[in-house]
């Protein structure tokens, strides 16, 4: 079988144009949304190999910007000759490879800032980038999205999240819904003008109108909540906070209800007893 024929379509060899014009037609509101951003923007970030662009979501995950990039700097100058200058810039440092993961210890890569967890997490990433659990990128390419998503959420610390980010944004695959996003949840409510935000399961089956290219689409759910964010600043409006779906406040009330009689349950036994003996 030719290879060109079982290649997955991505956003490199699709044009952009059209998948607006799909998108336009087949869902109205969305259409609403994609007409007032104007343009379609999802930039690829290319690696040279999927265990690259892990390792880089491993060492940032739940840190802020900045005290992630320093320390995977950190992470790439424990094997870097001890010549490179102290300040040289991170973007010229090279990954490490995933054999020098395998056999550094935990000690020396939390010796860069990783926390335990995420030295163990990037240690199994190497192993299992060496025993072709985590394809390269020529495999990936005739990969389907779910088939990547179940070899490498295999990875510690790697969950569908992170992959399907992955995804998008660095292999450019068209029809990624990431249902479980916070911020494509937020922006789905807002385009479609519901009060709480929608379950997984409801948005899956509206989204399934956004087939093949529901990518773009998750795309211009967060920028429906930059122009919402714009709207209020430009009308001197404060930001709500987000309101909890009804499953979320069913669940809260029941918490407090529980707490409640508990606390009234130790006060009647508290209560000293009124009756006299006799």
């Amino acid at each position: 079988m030719n290879t060109a024929e079982i290649l997955i379509p991505t956003l490199h060899d699709t044009d952009r144009d059209a998948i607006l014009d799909h998108l336009c037609a087949c869902d109205t509101r969305l259409g609403e949304l994609i007409r007032e951003v104007g343009h379609c923007e999802i930039n690829i970030t290319r690696y040279q190999s999927l265990y690259q662009a892990l390792l880089r979501a491993i060492v940032y995950q739940q840190l802020a910007g900045k005290a992630a990039a320093a320390i995977f700097a950190r992470v790439q100058r424990l094997f870097v000759a001890n010549d490179a200058p102290p300040d040289a810039d991170p973007a010229t440092l090279p990954f490490p490879t995933p054999e020098q993961i395998a056999a550094a210890s935990v000690e020396r890569l939390r010796s860069a800032g990783l926390s335990n967890a995420k030295a163990l997490a990037v240690k199994d990433l190497a192993a299992k980038t060496l025993d072709g659990t985590v394809p390269t990128l020529e495999e990936a390419r005739s990969l389907t999205d779910e088939e990547l998503i179940e070899r490498l959420t295999e990875v510690r610390g790697i969950g569908r999240w992170t992959v399907e980010m992955m995804l998008i944004f660095h292999l450019g695959r068209l029809d990624v819904l990431p249902v479980a996003d916070y911020g494509v949840r937020k922006g789905f409510a807002l385009t479609y003008r519901m009060r709480d935000l929608p379950k997984p399961d409801r948005m899956a089956r509206q989204a399934e109108k956004w087939r093949p290219y529901r990518s773009v689409a998750s795309w211009f759910m967060w920028r429906a909540i930059e122009l919402e964010a714009a709207r209020r600043k430009a009308e001197g409006i404060a930001p709500v906070p987000p309101k909890k779906n009804a499953a979320a406040k069913k669940g809260k009330a029941a918490k407090k209800k529980s707490s409640t009689a508990k606390r009234a349950g130790s006060r009647k036994k508290a209560r000293p007893s009124t009756k006299r003996k006799s």
